[in-house]
């Protein structure tokens, strides 16, 4: 009898062990319900730019957080494409043909960007002074062209947000955001994560010089007196006001055109026309429909579309910068001195300036990116417009001699707007830097754009998910599993006690 009482408390102490068990594992596992509450990391959004230039169309594929800084974005370019062929407006012939031009580059930009996101990127299409030149000559052939751009955006997965021309304003202004941005006048990330409004930041001015057109923007140092002269932003809580002018007809392309179509004219229209700005031994012909086949020339009277004329190169530097400055206005102001070229208003120019497209392109060629004296560059200019065709084209192999032959116009065009338009000056000339990015990032109106459109896109909210930290999960589950073995290894052992024989 007393043996058996024994194995009775042996069972009973064994089954108290095993109850006291299972309540620690309910325990645990209750324990593991307690579950806490974490962020999802904010998902990477996408937004698509087109850029459709008078000369050529590129697209920019930008990048984002889901969250906004003082209800702004903050935004990187992922990549960029250039579309072949020319601009959109050169597709007057064939409109159906400038939407297609587009399909390579929405394709990379789709394999670029997550499957699951396609439907929430944002696509848009920006046209430039190319398509206002264009619509001022036939708006029907310019809308015309804007629908077929937009059916070939629209018949991919993406959030079509529309194909227009962007007034004159919003494409200074947004070069103005661009660079600003890209230089973190306008929010800094700090060392220790955070995103800052940089006390000191540096507002830069922009200076953009394309085919059609050229701009500049920049913070004004007294109060602006011209009417529809600024544009104002509110960017990560801030407000700026921006003087802003875009000069149509005085981009790089038309300003050589409107120089051919001076010296015709001064030539009496003769047949046979010198051009100082082309080197010596460079000659071409062209027809006068070619030559006055923009709104921004002015044609002569008993114009003949079919006849000739050829211009002989002369390569004389100071013969070509004089006729240059009679292209531009640079008389005429109502409220001189207060103006820029062609009677338009401008308050001084005020600290740094970013000049960016046409005005890198022309003086990296020369050898005078970020910066150069403004003595340096004036030789540098003189020197290149001396030289003739054949010592060019030696010189330079890799380019063709249709861009070669350009080079000198478009220099003395450059420091004529700087230095007679927009007055700059020897004191004020190391403000500029010439450059085409910054941060791997291209210096233009796209980016400013989407900033800008960043004000009025939602955020996105994170959201919380939950669920345990992985260190204590791993614990609990450790010591889950050592009950459990520690458990059974218990009832082993009684189970192998309550059989053993009776000594008695």
């Amino acid at each position: 009898m007393a043996e058996i009482g024994i194995k009775v408390k042996v069972i009973l102490l064994g089954a108290a062990v095993v109850t006291v068990t299972l309540m620690t594992l309910i325990a645990l596992i209750l324990s593991l319900a307690n579950h806490q509450t974490l962020n999802r990391p904010y998902l990477t959004q996408y937004g698509i730019v087109l850029d459709a230039s008078s000369n050529h169309t590129a697209l920019f594929l930008y990048q984002r957080l889901g969250y906004k800084e003082n209800e702004t974005g903050i935004i990187s370019q992922k990549l960029s494409c250039d579309v072949e062929g020319g601009g959109i407006s050169s597709y007057d012939q064939n409109p159906p043909a400038a939407g297609e031009s587009l399909k390579k580059c929405l394709d990379v930009a789709k394999a670029a960007i997550p499957e699951g996101q396609w439907k929430a990127t944002p696509a848009y299409l920006g046209a430039t002074a190319g398509m206002r030149l264009l619509g001022l000559q036939n708006q029907s052939l310019a809308n015309r062209i804007l629908e077929e751009v937009a059916k070939t955006i629209q018949s991919y997965p993406f959030d079509f947000r529309g194909a227009r021309i962007i007034d004159d304003k919003e494409e200074g202004a947004f070069g103005w955001i661009t660079i600003n941005y890209l230089l973190e006048s306008f929010v800094k990330h700090t060392f220790e994560g955070f995103w800052i409004h940089p006390k000191a930041g540096k507002i830069v001015g922009a200076l953009d010089l394309g085919g059609a057109s050229t701009q500049i923007s920049f913070t004004p140092i007294d109060p602006v007196k011209g009417p529809n002269s600024t544009s104002n932003f509110t960017l990560y809580g801030y407000k700026y006001e921006v003087y802003t002018h875009s000069y149509l007809c005085y981009g790089m392309d038309q300003a050589l055109k409107k120089l051919q179509a001076y010296l015709h004219k001064t030539a009496g229209a003769s047949s046979a026309v010198n051009n100082p700005c082309y080197p010596k031994g460079y000659i071409v012909s062209v027809t006068l429909a070619e030559l006055y086949n923009s709104p921004c020339v002015e044609k002569p009277i008993n114009f003949n579309p079919n006849a000739k004329v050829t211009f002989s190169g002369t390569g004389n530097s100071p013969s070509c910068l004089s006729s240059i400055e009679n292209i531009i206005n640079l008389t005429d102001c109502a409220l001189s001195p207060d103006c820029g070229f062609n009677g338009v208003y401008q308050p001084p120019v005020n600290g740094e300036f970013y000049a960016f497209s046409s005005y890198f392109h022309i003086f990296n060629f020369l050898g005078l990116t970020p910066k150069a004296e403004l003595t340096q560059v004036l030789s540098t200019i003189e020197t290149h417009c001396n030289k003739d065709l054949s010592t060019l084209v030696v010189e330079n192999p890799s380019i063709n001699v249709k861009t070669l032959r350009d080079y000198c116009a478009s220099a003395n065009y450059i420091m004529t707007i700087l230095l007679k338009g927009y007055k700059f000056s020897s004191n004020t000339w190391n403000q500029i830097t010439f450059e085409k990015q910054v941060a791997d990032v291209d210096i233009g109106w796209t980016l400013g754009y989407m900033l800008n459109l960043t004000n009025v896109i939602p955020s996105e909210s994170p959201g919380a998910v939950t669920g345990v930290v992985h260190s204590q999960w791993a614990a609990q589950t450790f010591f889950i599993v050592f009950v459990l073995f520690l458990s059974l290894l218990i009832i082993v052992i009684l189970v192998l006690f309550t059989r053993l024989p009776s000594t008695a």
